[in-house]
C-alpha cells in the first residue's frame, strides 16, 4: 500500500464509518442528499472510485484493483468495522471487498446488483460518450443534443451530464476516464469469484421495476451471502436510491440499527 493513490471522498458526520460506492459513470455527488441524511448518525464517506469523479485516472480497471483502492483508503483513514453500501458497479466492488476483507466490514448493503455475471450492455451509452468532441460540442446543451442521438432517455442523459465540467475557460471535459471505461467495459459485469463467502449480515435492495435482481439470482446470493435478505424498493428502477429515497433511507437505517 506504500504510495498507493488515495481515492477522493467527501466525509461528513461522526460515528460508525459508512462508506458509499457509486455505480458505473457515477460519482460521489450522486449520493450527496442521502449522504447528508446518513451523516446525522454515521461518519459518511462518499467515495469516488478510480476513473470516476475527482479520483485518479488509470488504464487498469477491474474489481481486484477497485478493492485494493478501497483497502488503501480504509487504511489511510484508519477505519475499522465499517458499514459498506455499493450501488451497481459499486455493489460489485463492495461484495468483492467484503469476501476479501471480511474483518473490516460489519454490515454490507448491495444496491440493485447480484454476484452473477452480467453481459456488457452499455454499448449505446459508450457510443454516445465517444461521439462527443468537446471542440465541437462546446456547451452542455450541445453535448446533450449529441448524446440524445444515442441515449433517448432524458434521466440517463442528465445522469451522464453531471460528469461534464469546465476543465478550463471555454474547455469542457468529462470527469470520468472515457478511454479506460470504454476499453474495460467488459470488466464491469464480472461475476463474484466462485467459493467466496461473507458470513455477516447483508442486505440486498432491488428496484421493483429493475431486472438486475430477479428470483433467479436468489440462490446465488444465498450461496455467497448466507446471512442475506432481499428487500424490494417500490416504484423504482435501477436508480432506486434516487427514485424512492424515502423507502431506501428507511430500509438502510432499519438494517444498520
Amino acid at each position: 500500500m506504500v504510495n498507493h493513490p488515495i481515492l477522493h471522498a467527501t466525509i461528513k458526520g461522526e460515528g460508525t464509518p459508512l462508506l458509499i460506492l457509486h455505480g458505473y459513470f457515477g460519482m460521489s455527488d450522486n449520493w450527496k442528499t442521502l449522504g447528508n441524511q446518513f451523516s446525522e448518525n454515521f461518519e459518511v464517506h462518499l467515495i469516488d472510485q478510480r476513473n470516476h469523479g475527482r479520483s485518479f485516472h488509470n488504464d487498469v480497471f477491474n474489481y481486484e484493483v477497485l478493492v485494493e483502492d478501497l483497502h488503501a483508503y480504509i487504511q489511510h483513514h484508519q477505519l475499522e468495522k465499517i458499514a459498506l453500501i455499493g450501488h451497481s458497479m459499486g455493489g460489485k466492488t463492495a461484495m468483492l471487498f467484503a469476501v476479501t476483507y471480511p474483518e473490516l466490514v460489519s454490515k454490507l448493503i448491495v444496491v440493485d446488483i447480484s454476484p452473477r455475471k452480467y453481459e456488457p450492455h452499455h454499448n449505446a451509452i459508450l457510443a454516445g460518450l465517444n461521439s462527443i468532441d468537446f471542440s465541437v460540442e462546446n456547451s452542455r446543451g450541445k453535448v446533450d443534443e449529441k448524446l440524445a442521438v444515442f441515449v433517448p432517455e432524458v434521466g440517463v442523459r442528465q445522469f451522464l451530464l453531471k460528469n461534464v465540467y469546465w476543465k478550463e475557460k471555454g474547455q469542457l471535459a468529462f470527469r470520468f476516464n472515457r478511454a479506460a471505461l470504454t476499453s474495460k467495459n467488459s470488466e464491469v459485469g464480472a461475476a463474484l469469484p466462485a467459493f467466496t463467502h461473507f458470513k455477516k449480515e447483508t442486505l440486498f435492495l432491488k428496484g421493483e421495476n429493475s431486472a438486475y435482481i430477479t428470483s433467479k439470482e436468489t440462490p446465488t446470493i444465498e450461496t455467497h451471502f448466507p446471512k442475506s435478505k432481499i428487500i424490494e424498493i417500490k416504484n423504482a428502477g435501477h436508480w432506486l436510491h434516487a427514485e424512492n429515497p424515502k423507502q431506501f433511507y428507511a430500509e438502510v437505517c432499519e438494517f444498520l440499527r
